[in-house]
């Protein structure tokens, strides 16, 4: 198990910012925190890109946008539509929700051509693809199946929770995820990462991203409250 140093843990959290009731001034507020403590990302809603960008740029910050959020039924058109417009706003990677009803109706092909659709978008911009599955929702034997999907249809990560769904990311699901796609593709945990312990903890399982909210509290050693 490897001692993390606080900096190490700050380089592969995406900051989530991403709560419905967060404003403008909220993504002005948590930008700078992100620049401060030193994060990979901050990660917002398709309507806060521009400012994101403007409000990171010139800093080792990126921005990483949620598209198909929190449920993933967009057709497959509108989640590339919104992948394009967020890219030109200033987006370097997308966080897409998997089409969660196809793929537990057994409907394997049509998602994947939905994540394909996104990740076309993508890779004209270099710009990086996070799957979202909602594992909560699903089986040990879905989960690895939706790995295989999302790493055949060319996406770069695969991330376990929107943090909206009706449960967070697990060690049994991160576990099986590392397993069937963590040599080829990148694991993100995301969804009840409050505290240290549990952000070390899916690090040293082989996480390389984690979905963080209260990133000061987690970087501080505190326990934070809320869902996220």
């Amino acid at each position: 198990m490897k001692n993390y140093t606080v900096k190490e843990v700050a380089e592969t959290i995406d900051h989530a910012v991403l709560k419905p009731v967060q404003t403008e001034q909220d993504v002005i507020k948590n930008a700078a925190m992100c620049i401060k403590r030193g994060v990979k990302s901050m990660c917002v809603r398709p309507c806060d890109v521009a400012l994101a960008a403007k409000q990171l740029k010139g800093s080792s910050v990126d921005v990483s946008v949620v598209v198909g959020f929190p449920h993933g039924s967009n057709c497959a058109e509108a989640k590339a539509f919104e992948s394009r417009l967020a890219i030109q706003d200033g987006a370097k990677e997308i966080d897409m929700v998997m089409n969660i009803g196809q793929f537990l109706a057994g409907n394997y092909a049509t998602v994947q051509k939905d994540i394909e659709a996104v990740v076309a978008e993508a890779k004209k911009a270099k710009v990086l693809v996070k799957v979202i599955m909602e594992t909560c929702y699903l089986s040990k034997e879905q989960i690895a199946k939706a790995c295989t999907i999302a790493e055949a249809a060319g996406a770069d990560f695969v991330k376990t929770s929107t943090g909206f769904g009706d449960g967070p990311a697990t060690p049994e699901a991160i576990e099986i995820m590392v397993k069937t796609v963590g040599k080829t593709m990148g694991v993100k945990a995301s969804g009840g990462i409050r505290n240290w312990e549990t952000a070390v903890g899916y690090l040293n399982q082989g996480c390389t991203r984690l979905g963080v909210a209260s990133t000061e509290a987690v970087l501080d050693g505190a326990q934070a409250d809320g869902k996220y």
